[in-house]
């Protein structure tokens, strides 16, 4: 099976995240400033973790401009965050692309789990994580469980 198939064919996270991750994820939603979203961003990745049985992380978040790359004069792509698998960490930058205004709480959160999930693609699923449906439906699989 390539590594593309077995990325389509898991389409859940194995694991159920805990009442303290859906405390946490919760908190992020109400949250606002870089420092805090920091703060709650580390306690979310680490409880994600231990649920999951993958090793932890670093969070980094940036008090920062998204990059962006235009395009007839407008954004045509933006990198809200990135992982890094060396490193085992995440970095996210916390103001919009264009206007610099803080990003909302639900595309924060939505960005921490898109970033999180390629750390539980690599360290749990042993895949090269790549942006594929059961990527994205295990995206949903997590959110689900931390914000239904």
């Amino acid at each position: 099976m390539t590594n593309y198939e077995k990325s389509n064919s898991v389409t859940a996270v194995d694991f159920e995240p805990s009442g303290r991750a859906r405390r946490i994820a919760q908190g992020i939603l109400g949250s606002g400033g870089y420092e805090e979203r920091q703060k709650l961003s580390h306690f979310l990745i680490n409880e994600l973790a231990f649920n999951a049985e993958v090793e932890r992380l670093k969070i980094r978040i940036k008090n920062v401009k998204q990059w962006h790359k235009k395009s007839n004069g407008r954004v045509a792509v933006k990198k809200y965050g990135v992982y890094y698998p060396r490193s085992k960490s995440i970095t996210i930058q916390n103001l919009t692309a264009v206007r610099g205004q803080e990003l909302a709480p639900k595309t924060f959160l939505d960005t921490l789990l898109h970033e999180w999930m390629h750390h539980y693609d690599f360290e749990r699923l042993s895949l090269n994580s790549i942006h594929t449906k059961g990527f994205y439906e295990r995206i949903r699989s997590l959110k689900e469980g931390l914000v239904s």
